[in-house]
């Protein structure tokens, strides 16, 4: 990336983070310290969550989170083929099978009248993804009766059309802390839970299946080392402390994308909060016209100074999954459709107005040559 180049993203770091990471160090503490514990309450609190496990990454809360509702070998879960792969991954880690149903074509959320539909004997969870921020129906979602995993991995700040917070309803939801997220640990995630019984399940598994007084001798369990250092908690608690004004600034500039985007032709643009429902910012993601061509379109950004990248491609058709599972071209026409056209434009915290301008006048000129 040249220095004039507009990036895809950028954490928002400061003098705070800066001192926690040196307080962790100076102390020689620099995991399973005091400050786990403290990152989890903090954000429960935050959250309106009674609990919270702190874990390595958003994939391994998943893994974990399936485990806790008792997701186990030949099991099938019904899912979004339209997400980040790992949400599809961690199902065929307990040797289940993701059934994948297609989604709504305005929210991108998994369509709840198509999980419904798909449920059979072995179903015994359902994974619904709050891609991108907006908060999938999970009331609907609830009125099937199968336990529900919530992947808020991209939605920090959502909220659902009756006023709860996204990671608030009881469910276990696992949200992540990766360098493009809406708060950052570098690395990092974090599983909400409404059961002590599921957080120390969590907690107990997270680290090698240790039993609940930590003993290192006896693992009463199977466990893996899913475990967030001190380090990380000190980051994401100074993180925690401007979280408003990151979010605020997120949505600052998701509008100012909406106002200069708008006059596109045949260019869709994320559905705008509705409903009592309140998107989580996390990426700025737009569907380009129909016939476009989008690897052309990300080249002649490039050649602009503006970074953009395809997001996301249908998890059914990637190159395992077809192989594995059967899937072709054709199942899920909604979800295929979205993910030939997405194509996601700068967007953090620091973006300007000039920047938003500069992006939206590359993307115009590109367009109009195509």
């Amino acid at each position: 990336m040249s220095d004039n180049e507009i990036p895809l993203a950028r954490p928002l770091l400061g003098e705070a983070e800066e001192r926690g990471v040196i307080e962790v160090l100076r102390s020689g503490r620099l995991s399973l310290g005091p400050l786990l514990g403290e990152f989890e309450r903090r954000f429960a609190a935050r959250i309106g969550a009674p609990y919270a496990s702190a874990v390595s990454s958003g994939t391994a809360g998943l893994h974990l989170a399936l485990r806790a509702v008792g997701v186990s070998d030949g099991d099938e879960v019904i899912t979004s083929p339209f997400s980040f792969v790992a949400s599809a991954n961690v199902i065929v880690y307990e040797r289940a099978t993701p059934v994948f149903v297609d989604i709504d074509p305005r929210t991108l959320t998994i369509d709840p009248a198509a999980a419904a539909a798909a449920v059979g004997p072995r179903t015994s969870a359902l994974l619904p993804v709050h891609i991108f921020g907006w908060p999938a129906d999970v009331e609907a979602l609830e009125q099937i009766g199968v336990p529900i995993v919530e992947d808020a991995c991209e939605a920090l700040g959502a909220q659902h059309a009756d006023g709860v917070a996204v990671g608030a309803r009881g469910h276990p939801a696992v949200f992540a802390f990766y360098a493009n997220k809406q708060l950052t640990t570098g690395e990092g995630g974090m599983v909400t839970l409404g059961h002590e019984s599921e957080k120390q399940r969590i907690d107990s598994e997270r680290n090698q299946g240790r039993a609940p007084d930590m003993d290192w001798l006896d693992h009463d369990r199977l466990g893996f080392n899913y475990r967030l250092s001190e380090l990380a908690c000190a980051i994401g608690l100074a993180q925690l402390d401007r979280l408003d004004d990151m979010l605020a600034a997120r949505t600052r500039v998701a509008a100012a994308y909406g106002e200069a985007l708008a006059g596109i032709e045949g260019l869709e643009l994320p559905c705008p909060d509705a409903g009592g429902c309140v998107r989580g910012w996390f990426v700025y993601t737009v569907s380009l016209p129909r016939g476009c061509d989008r690897d052309e379109t990300i080249r002649g950004l490039r050649m602009r100074g503006v970074q953009s990248k395809p997001y996301l491609p249908a998890i059914h058709l990637m190159s395992y999954y077809r192989e594995r599972f059967g899937h072709r071209p054709g199942e899920f026409p909604v979800c295929e459709d979205v993910a030939e056209r997405s194509l996601a434009l700068p967007f953090h915290p620091r973006l300007s107005e000039g920047d938003v301008a500069a992006v939206a006048q590359a993307l115009t000129a590109v367009l109009a040559r195509a």
